[in-house]
């Protein structure tokens, strides 16, 4: 299926994760990039997270994701965390809750 090209769009705290990553920066870059043309290409969240999805990736020191929202009205996939798998989910479900909360989801 093709979509039309979307915009990645990390929130401010999602840029700060990425720039946490020091010298794997640029893979995290790559691999959000290929949201651009498939938005749909992380599985669907359940639960709490129930409208975001998770997009996995590995880097040399591990398994990592990243939580976002197709927001498909506007063609943007909104990025609100990247994070290592081991503490994925409770700040998923803390930042998604906030961004429901400021009506941005």
């Amino acid at each position: 299926m093709r979509y039309n090209r979307f915009d990645v769009r990390p929130t401010r705290r999602a840029e700060k994760d990425i720039k946490g990553y020091k010298g794997f920066r640029q893979g995290v870059l790559s691999e959000l990039q290929a949201l651009e043309q498939d938005p749909y290409k992380g599985h669907p969240l359940s639960q709490n997270l129930k409208g975001a999805r998770s997009l996995e990736f590995s880097l040399p020191d591990g398994a990592h994701r990243a939580a976002y929202v197709v927001l498909q009205d506007e063609l943007v996939c909104l990025v609100f965390l990247v994070a290592p798998h081991e503490s994925f989910y409770d700040k998923a479900e803390r930042r998604y809750g906030a961004l429901q909360r400021l009506g941005r989801v």
